[in-house]
């Protein structure tokens, strides 16, 4: 059974896990959307589906789909024309791009079945056929298939996506880690002996403000003012700037397995934590805190 100070120390670093996986996935989304990076991987998907790497054939024309594009005027001749590329497309309206794209005579399911064999490209032009074949005569078949087929492929596609997430979350971590030093060995020690620290950290959700000061009353960060020399003029700053990264190279090898461990933590998301911290918080309501005097009734989260 968990004692007070264990709670404590558990709370207290998932607390930190917590509003550092928080920091990491707010910077990296706003990275992903500055760069278009969900748009872009939609795109290259799009285009190595459908056999287009020039993208001058099937893929443009999908992209040039109301359905698919709908804040585009549809007359792109490349993927620079494209100013609103889409960050996700329905499978449906994919599908029903797909064959608007193709059919010459619009509703007739025979022509749809010439022009499906006069495409030029012979995997596509399989795939489809193969489709067509199973449809029964019926375009919502067809439809119904090709939406599938495309899912599936974007599902292997929102793989490889993740799993780049996740690299750039993790250098991101690192960084934070290291620049705040939030070493996850001192951090467990300093709760450990004092564990009266986390007791301000009372739930799982705050406002901003209030969450950040609580970030900041926890034992991380850099004591770099006891540690510049004391003779070093005030107005001397690359002086003052070489000290600094001096002193943090000295600590390089002594804090990097902390660092370390902080960062991958912090890859299984914030909302993990969170529900983690709130799971723990409760878990404490049922006892008394750290310096109480056991005489009050413990309040319930």
């Amino acid at each position: 059974m968990l004692n007070s100070t264990n709670l404590e120390v558990a709370i207290g670093l998932v607390f930190c896990y917590a509003s550092v996986a928080l920091i990491v996935s707010s910077i990296n989304e706003a990275i992903a959307s500055a760069l278009k990076l969900r748009s872009t991987s939609l795109l290259e998907g799009v285009k190595s589906l459908l056999n287009d790497p020039n993208f001058n054939g099937l893929a443009l024309n999908i992209y040039n789909h109301g359905l698919v594009s709908p804040h585009d005027q549809g007359n792109a001749a490349n993927a620079q024309d494209l100013s609103n590329k889409p960050s996700y497309i329905d499978p449906k309206h994919f599908a029903i791009a797909l064959i608007d794209s193709i059919q010459t005579k619009t509703g007739d399911f025979i022509q749809l079945g010439a022009d499906i064999n006069a495409i030029p490209d012979p995997q596509i032009k399989q795939l489809l056929q193969s489709i067509y074949t199973r449809a029964s005569g019926k375009i919502e078949n067809v439809h119904a298939e090709l939406a599938t087929w495309f899912d599936s492929s974007m599902d292997r596609l929102s793989g490889g996506y993740k799993r780049r997430s996740q690299l750039y979350c993790f250098i991101i971590a690192l960084a934070i880690a290291i620049l705040f030093n939030i070493d996850s060995f001192h951090l467990f020690k300093a709760l450990w002996l004092h564990p009266t620290i986390a007791t301000e950290i009372s739930a799982p959700v705050h406002s901003p403000e209030i969450q950040w000061t609580e970030f900041k009353s926890l034992p991380i960060g850099w004591e770099l003012a006891d540690q510049l020399p004391k003779d070093t003029a005030p107005n001397d700053m690359l002086s003052k700037i070489k000290e600094i990264l001096s002193i943090v190279g000295n600590n390089l090898y002594q804090h990097f397995p902390g660092w370390l461990v902080t960062a991958l933590a912090t890859l299984f998301g914030a909302p993990f934590w969170f529900d983690l911290l709130g799971k723990l918080v409760n878990l404490r309501g049922t006892g008394n805190k750290p310096g109480s005097d056991g005489k009050s009734t413990a309040s319930s989260t």
